[in-house]
């Protein structure tokens, strides 16, 4: 008799568990928003429109001189930062044209950044402090790590490819200056 009685309260276990779980619902969105709203508080410092010069190192070793500029807002209530770059070359044609969205889940307590440029895309690491954040590419051997900051209107970034057990190697290098605000991307939403 005892056995059976252990076997019943063994098959009910996962019933009661669901039960739970459904009782317990699901996450309170308006809380999670919050929670990402805060997480996306020390990235205030890159919003609006920036320009200045750039210089990136290609594969082959030459480098190319750029104006790149950057346009930065908050989405969604705040809870999302997109970020768009485009780099122009001296005579104002685009030869880089990037997207990226910054995201915190309140869930994992970790952020994501997803980029999109040059035909590629994907979603890579990325710390975020006050007034920087730094994400980092998984290359094959090597790790491209680029780090952004933000001080008296200055947003300074570089770019490193970094092989285990050598020095790393400066790729990439911007300093933008501050031009204005932006109501880019929450302007021109759809009207209800």
């Amino acid at each position: 008799m005892r056995r059976k009685i252990a076997v019943v309260l063994l098959a009910l276990a996962p019933v009661a568990t669901l039960q739970r779980v459904e009782a317990a619902g699901p996450p309170d969105a308006k809380e999670s928003i919050a929670e990402q709203r805060r997480a996306m508080a020390p990235l205030a410092n890159f919003d609006g429109t920036w320009r200045g010069p750039a210089t990136a190192t290609l594969a082959d070793g030459r480098r190319v001189e750029l104006t790149q500029t950057e346009r930065v807002g908050g989405f969604l209530g705040g809870s999302l930062k997109l970020i768009e770059g485009k780099g122009y070359a001296a005579d104002g044609n685009v030869v880089f044209n990037a997207f990226g969205v910054i995201s915190f889940s309140p869930q994992t307590g970790k952020y994501s950044f997803r980029s999109y440029a040059q035909g590629q895309s994907g979603d890579f690491a990325i710390e975020v402090t006050a007034d920087s954040f730094v994400w980092t590419i998984d290359a094959g051997s090597a790790k491209i790590r680029y780090t952004a900051t933000v001080k008296d209107g200055v947003w300074s970034e570089f770019g490193e490819r970094i092989v285990a057990g050598q020095t790393p190697v400066r790729i990439y290098e911007m300093t933008l200056k501050r031009i204005g605000n932006t109501d880019w991307p929450e302007a021109g939403a759809s009207a209800n």
